[in-house]
């Protein structure tokens, strides 16, 4: 059986926790034959990120233009853009419909705080995705609104889906509480998905990989609600299973893979 073919527009981590190195970890652990076009290459560990190099928007558009010549790609995700030029390349493949099943992870700040991107990148691609992954800081830059609390992602997922976006989910996995409470809104319907909070320090990637994993399950025919949960059930198994490791001296990798089942 030939495996489903998904793409990840992303930047590179050094330190392969996060970015394009996780987005393959994520397709091949969940049966998926992984492409990619990377946008940066970054100099970053499990400790911060000491240095971006943004690729040129022809190198980016060379890359997807080669991928999708040769690939039946069935779902698309991406992740840092970094800047506005390279957005525009990526929304002008996205516009002319090549990039099916589009999951937009609105990449602005890395887990150490390092900023990644720039709001009117992300913008650009909003209209166009299937679906968008951003966190409460993410939503909070793209909305103009607070979203500290599950209130204020509701409010938060409505208005961006009002923006184009046919579902968002905003994920509470930043915010203090016994559970990582996630928005899923769409239809015209809101829906909070819960999980129990992980306590670890290997949160590196978390939202690169919820995003990846979404790609995969609609490359294999879920529909949005379906693939949403199936990502929240993947991360939270990839974050228990990283619980006891020593990858690293700061916020570690995820266990994509499953290794310490």
């Amino acid at each position: 059986m030939t495996p489903s073919t998904v793409l990840t527009i992303a930047g590179s981590d050094s330190g392969g926790g996060a970015g394009i190195q996780a987005d393959l970890k994520v397709f091949a652990a969940l049966g998926a034959y992984g492409t990619s076009v990377l946008t940066a290459i970054t100099a970053q560990n499990t400790r911060g990120v000491d240095a971006v190099l943004p690729l040129p928007p022809r190198t980016v558009s060379e890359q997807l233009d080669s991928v999708l010549a040769d690939f039946a790609v069935r779902a698309v995700k991406t992740g840092m853009l970094g800047t506005p030029a390279v957005a525009d390349a990526v929304a002008e493949a996205a516009r002319d419909g090549r990039l099916p099943q589009l999951v937009v992870d609105p990449v602005l700040v890395a887990t150490s705080g390092h900023r990644l991107g720039v709001v009117g990148a992300v913008e650009r691609l909003l209209p166009y995705a299937r679906v968008a992954t951003p966190n409460c800081a993410e939503a909070a830059a793209i909305t103009g609104r607070l979203v500290d609390d599950v209130a204020g992602m509701v409010v938060a997922a409505e208005a961006l889906a009002a923006g184009g976006p046919e579902h968002v989910v905003v994920t509470g996995g930043d915010l203090d509480g016994g559970e990582a409470v996630d928005v899923l809104h769409g239809g015209g319907v809101t829906t909070l998905l819960r999980a129990p909070r992980v306590e670890t320090r290997h949160t590196h990637g978390t939202g690169c990989s919820f995003s990846a994993a979404i790609a995969v399950r609609l490359a294999l025919g879920d529909e949005v609600p379906a693939a949403v949960g199936a990502a929240k059930e993947y991360v939270l198994r990839a974050l228990t299973g990283a619980r006891g490791w020593e990858l690293g001296t700061g916020r570690g990798p995820l266990d994509h893979f499953g290794w310490s089942a």
